[in-house]
């Protein structure tokens, strides 16, 4: 609820800050509207990264402003027990049942992957929408 809120102004249900000449607002200049249209214009990414948070996909899905769901599945597995093995077979398990759950409630899914073979995997389990690579890569 707080990351939603982060993205929210003050008596729109959010706690983000307000600057009226700020980059965002093009300095005041264009957009008298801004604040009360922004959080219409914001897409709120959820990161299912730990098994507290496969616990609570549905609970977190459901939370207003929640609009999609992303697996980390590095940070994941390390959560899982088995740090720097995204592969071993109950992490992958427990991502396409996470997939699965998640295009339950009715949010898109995402997924991240270093290689082209996982990103068809997860399209392929659900989701709609796969990032491949890194800044390294």
């Amino acid at each position: 609820q707080e990351a939603v809120q982060a993205t929210r102004y003050p008596s729109l249900g959010g706690i983000r800050g307000v600057m009226s000449l700020a980059r965002m607002n093009n300095y005041g200049a264009q957009n008298p509207h801004y604040y009360k249209e922004a959080a219409g214009q914001i897409c709120n990414i959820m990161q299912i990264e730990t098994v507290e948070a496969v616990e609570n996909i549905e609970a977190i899905a459901q939370m207003d402003g929640v609009d999609a769901l992303f697996v980390g599945p590095s940070d994941l597995s390390a959560s899982m027990g088995y740090i720097g093995q995204p592969q071993h077979p109950e992490v992958k398990a427990t991502i396409e049942k996470a997939f699965a759950r998640i295009v339950a409630t009715g949010k898109a899914a995402g997924f991240l992957t270093a290689n082209k073979d996982d990103a068809k995997w997860a399209l392929k389990c659900g989701c709609a929408f796969v990032a491949v690579g890194s800044d390294m890569q």
